[in-house]
């Protein structure tokens, strides 16, 4: 029971959510499109990126000075897998979710030139 309440601690917050509803739409992203798509700051960004991590949710891998994320494919974890199937489906039609992809797309562009990968 333990593991399962931290799990839903961890995905509990509506960053965290909009975070994961972006790397569910696109394979890997850097901090700063994270940042530029969600309209947050680094800080804020890397604070529930790690809580992510830590949850299991997200795994990172590092291209030079860069931190590039991905939501966690190889988890053992069942509540993340299932959380993270669930999340894919849920919340497609709130406007908060459909600004992010927007955003994230326009993000993505002008990082090309800025970040690797």
């Amino acid at each position: 029971m333990r593991e399962l309440i931290r799990i839903l601690k961890a995905i509990s917050d509506e960053t965290r959510i909009r975070i994961m509803k972006i790397l569910l739409e696109k394979e890997s992203l850097c901090v700063c499109e994270i940042m530029q798509a969600l309209d947050i700051t680094q800080t804020r960004a890397s604070k529930n990126l790690r809580i992510l991590k830590d949850a299991g949710f997200v795994v990172d891998r590092r291209e030079g000075s860069w931190v590039h994320y991905s939501v966690n494919k190889d988890t053992t974890n069942k509540y993340c897998e299932a959380i993270s199937s669930l999340l894919k489906e849920w919340l497609n039609d709130s406007e908060l979710i459909a600004e992010d992809k927007i955003t994230l797309a326009e993000a993505i562009r002008l990082s090309k030139a800025k970040c690797p990968g």
